[in-house]
């Protein structure tokens, strides 16, 4: 898939209301999980609710530029920020998806294990579901091969029946419209953040285009400031917040590869056994709507966001990684498509680095969204649930 856009009107700042500050609630950044705390403020309080996107429309970084995978929430320290919102936006997610038709399948996912080591690790992923209490089962090798005789398992497979696939697009173009009577300023960026000593923020921005930063600056305050932005969450966390709280962002980009041939296919997603550190779920199939097979993503680690260009240099080691599990790829079949970036808050090999969900200290008001990587996607609902609570204590 091909990173999509969503065509939206840009409207100019306004209050519906008079009030001490322009808005009640503002979000920074247009993306998934921006849309879904900016849609749940607004429509639950029916307050003045402004959301700030930097891009001319939203939804073009991160959240268009990923598998669309609806995760189970398996692969996360138990207690982990990622596994509660991965499993709560789960559920979340599905629920919106029936209730509002969003274009979605149940696919399921099959983990494989190549090796006894391999064969190890998916037992003890297991054991943590059923801790977890989310649905797992074991296939046997000989099963596995009569369901998809073209994956190669030879240590049996663990299967995930709640993983799933959703149309990124459609679900972005329904929170979307849940703002509709709200205020939507695009081709906007934030270039400052103050606090206000009778409580509230200021936020100055600029318009995009204005790349030198000369143009025009606009003013604007808000008694709630989210940081939604994503691959710049920390830039926009340092301008704010005092130097010894700054945080440095880091930059893995992902490679995904279109398959063109029809043959093998596969009826549902493929993961290789996670490797610790890798900083990803390594280089794995996964099928669009339309039942078209795609990999990725690899992990490919940058100095920064801007490099959104799919490597074909990247294609040998992921044919290499693919044929594993799938030998009977037409390798000629596989070209490089698109990709995205994963904003980190460790560097390669820094280990496990949770969700950043916070109202920061001294700063009432300011919730930081940090680190929202994979599965981002999936728990962008239950996260807008979380910064409401976090609100309201």
């Amino acid at each position: 898939m091909r990173a999509r856009t969503l065509q939206i009107q840009r409207r100019l700042f306004s209050s519906k209301t008079p009030r001490s500050s322009d808005f009640a609630h503002c979000v920074i950044g247009g993306g998934v999980v921006g849309l879904a705390v900016a849609s749940r403020l607004a429509t639950k309080y029916q307050k003045p609710t402004l959301l700030i996107e930097r891009h001319g429309e939203v939804g073009t970084e991160t959240s268009s530029r990923n598998s669309e995978v609806i995760h189970a929430g398996i692969y996360y320290p138990e207690k982990s920020l990622k596994t509660r919102l991965c499993i709560r936006g789960k559920q979340l997610l599905y629920e919106l998806c029936e209730k509002q038709r969003i274009p979605h399948r149940r696919l399921g996912k099959w983990i494989l294990a190549q090796n006894e080591q391999e064969r190890s690790v998916l037992e003890e992923l297991h054991e943590k579901c059923e801790r977890l209490e989310v649905p797992t089962e074991f296939i046997t090798k000989a099963e596995a091969e009569r369901i998809e005789p073209a994956v190669h398992s030879p240590f049996g497979v663990l299967s995930s029946p709640t993983t799933g696939i959703v149309s990124s697009h459609d679900l972005m173009t329904y929170l979307t419209g849940l703002l509709e009577p709200f205020d939507i300023a695009l081709q906007t960026s934030v270039v400052d953040i103050n606090k206000l000593r009778g409580g509230g923020y200021e936020v100055i921005t600029c318009n995009s285009t204005d790349t030198d930063g000369s143009g025009e600056r606009t003013a604007i305050t808000a008694d709630i400031v989210v940081n939604a932005a994503g691959l710049n969450a920390c830039h926009v966390s340092n301008m704010l917040l005092p130097p010894l709280r700054h945080v440095t962002p880091f930059y893995a980009k992902g490679n995904y590869f279109s398959y063109s041939a029809s043959q093998p296919r596969v009826s549902r997603l493929i993961y290789p056994c996670p490797v610790e550190g890798l900083g990803g779920l390594g280089t794995h199939l996964t099928l669009d709507m339309a039942g078209r097979m795609r990999f990725g993503p690899d992990v490919e680690w940058v100095d920064g966001p801007e490099d959104l260009v799919a490597r074909d240099s990247r294609l040998a080691e992921a044919v290499e990684a693919v044929a594993v599990y799938l030998p009977g790829l037409q390798r000629e079949a596989l070209v490089a498509d698109y990709c995205g970036i994963r904003p980190k808050l460790r560097p390669k090999s820094g280990g496990f680095q949770d969700f950043v969900v916070r109202e920061e200290e001294r700063c009432p008001g300011f919730v930081n969204l940090l680190g929202i990587e994979s599965p981002g996607l999936t728990a962008s609902l239950a996260i807008a649930e979380m910064v409401d609570e976090i609100l309201t204590w």
